[in-house]
C-alpha cells in the first residue's frame, strides 16, 4: 500500500478542530508542514498559538488520529511550534473580520445572537444555577452557546460549569475556556484562589466591556449574561453596552424576595431593554408521599410577573417553576450541570423547558438591516 500524497493529508486536517477557536487548524494556518516518507511516516509540523498552550496535547492526540487512521500511513509525529507575532497578528484580524480594533460584536444591528441578562433583586435564589443548566441545556440541543460571568464580586459560574483550563491569550485577544460545549469568561479566571475582587464602578464597566470584546467568541445562537444580584453598576453596563440585550428575572416564592426582584425587572423601562419573563425557583419539595412543601411560601413568581406586566405595559410571563432537589445543588457543585446528568427530574424538567421556550423565540428586526433598497 503507497503512502498516502501531502495533499490528502491536508484535506485530512481540515478534520483537526482547534478546541478553543472551534475552527479547524488548517483554516487558522495553525499547520506549519506536512511531510510524507515513502515508507509511509507522516511528520505534521503546528504551530500554536502560544507556547504555553493549555490543549497542547488534545490538538497532537487529534492530529494523530486523524493523520494516523487514512489508508497507508505507519506513524505520526507532530512537529508542535509557536507563532511568529505577524501569523499571531493575521489570527487576529481574521478573527475579527478584518477589524483592527476591538469591538463588541453583540451590539451590532446585524447581530442574530439572542442575549439574555439573568438577574435577580437579591443574592441567594439560584440565579447562577439557573444561568448554568440554560447554558448546558442550549449547548446540548446544539446550540453554540456562551456565558459571561459578570458577577464579579461573587463569581461561580466557572464551578457550576466544571471549567477546567484557564483562557488562552493570543496577544490582546482572550480564547475562553470551553465546558459542556459552552465558551465561559469569568473575573474568577483570573484571580487567585480565596481572593475577593475589590473593585468599584468604573472597573466593573471596564471589565464587562473586555469581556465582551477582547474574548472571541466566535458565533453564537446565545450570549448569557449571569448579572450580580440588584440593579448596579453591571446592569447599567449591561444596558449600555448590549442595548439588544433582555432581561430573565429569577425569583424565589418568599415574598420578601418577589418585592426585590421586581425592582431588578422594572429597572428595563429605564434601561429600554425587554424583560423576557420570571424564572421561580425553589418553588417547592416534592415529598416521598407525592405532596408538596412549600418551605418559601407560594405565589411570589406569579407576583413578580404580574407586578412586572402592570409596571411595563405587556405581558411577562411567569416562564418556570424550578422544584428544590438535592441532586440540583450537588449538580452545581461538582460542576456537571442537572440537565446533563442521567437523573430525570422535575427541576430537570422544568429547566430544559424553559431553555427550549428561550432558544426557539422569534428574533426581532428591529434596527437590522434588511438588504432591500427602494426602486422607481
Amino acid at each position: 500500500m503507497s503512502a498516502p500524497t501531502i495533499e490528502a493529508v491536508q484535506a485530512e486536517l481540515v478534520k483537526v478542530i482547534d478546541p478553543e477557536i472551534r475552527r479547524p487548524i488548517t483554516e487558522l494556518k495553525m499547520v506549519r508542514s506536512v511531510e510524507v516518507e515513502p515508507d509511509g511516516q507522516v511528520v505534521v509540523g503546528v504551530d500554536l498559538t502560544t507556547a504555553g498552550c493549555p490543549l497542547k496535547d488534545t490538538i497532537t492526540k487529534d492530529v494523530t488520529d486523524v493523520v494516523g487512521a487514512m489508508e497507508g500511513v505507519s506513524d505520526v509525529r507532530v512537529d508542535m511550534g509557536v507563532m511568529t507575532e505577524e501569523q499571531r497578528k493575521e489570527l487576529r484580524s481574521m478573527l475579527r473580520g478584518g477589524m483592527g480594533e476591538p469591538e463588541i460584536p453583540f451590539s451590532k444591528p446585524d447581530s442574530l445572537t439572542r442575549i439574555y441578562a439573568v438577574t435577580s433583586g437579591k443574592g441567594g435564589v439560584g440565579k447562577s444555577s439557573v444561568t448554568a443548566n440554560l447554558a448546558a441545556a442550549m449547548a446540548a440541543d446544539g446550540l453554540k452557546v456562551g456565558v459571561v460571568d459578570a458577577d464579579i464580586y461573587g463569581f461561580s459560574i466557572p464551578r457550576m460549569l466544571g471549567v477546567e483550563l484557564p483562557p488562552t491569550k493570543v496577544d490582546d485577544m482572550i480564547m475562553p475556556p470551553v465546558a459542556k460545549d459552552v465558551k465561559v469568561i469569568s473575573i474568577g479566571m483570573f484571580t487567585q484562589d480565596g481572593r475577593p475582587v475589590v473593585w468599584r464602578g468604573p472597573m466593573l464597566h471596564r471589565a464587562l466591556q473586555q469581556f465582551l470584546s477582547d474574548v472571541f467568541w466566535g458565533d453564537l445562537d446565545v450570549l448569557l449574561l449571569d448579572l450580580p444580584p440588584g440593579t448596579g453598576d453591571i446592569a447599567i453596563s449591561v444596558a449600555q453596552m448590549l442595548p439588544n440585550s433582555e432581561i430573565l428575572v429569577v425569583t424565589t416564592p418568599q415574598v420578601a424576595a418577589a418585592e426585590v426582584a421586581q425592582r431588578a425587572g422594572i429597572v428595563a423601562e429605564q434601561t429600554n431593554q425587554r424583560v423576557v419573563g420570571v424564572v421561580e425557583n425553589m418553588s417547592w419539595l416534592d415529598q416521598p408521599d407525592g405532596t408538596r412543601v412549600e418551605l418559601f411560601g407560594s405565589g411570589g413568581g406569579e407576583q413578580v410577573s404580574a407586578e412586572l406586566a402592570k409596571g411595563l405595559g405587556y405581558e411577562v410571563p411567569l416562564l418556570a417553576q424550578v422544584p428544590i432537589e438535592q441532586v440540583l445543588r450537588e449538580a452545581s457543585d461538582t460542576g456537571t450541570p442537572l440537565v446533563l446528568r442521567e437523573e430525570d427530574t422535575p427541576a430537570k424538567q422544568a429547566l430544559q423547558s424553559l431553555a427550549r421556550s428561550l432558544s426557539h423565540r422569534a428574533r426581532g428586526l428591529s434596527g437590522r438591516s434588511l438588504g432591500i433598497s427602494p426602486v422607481g
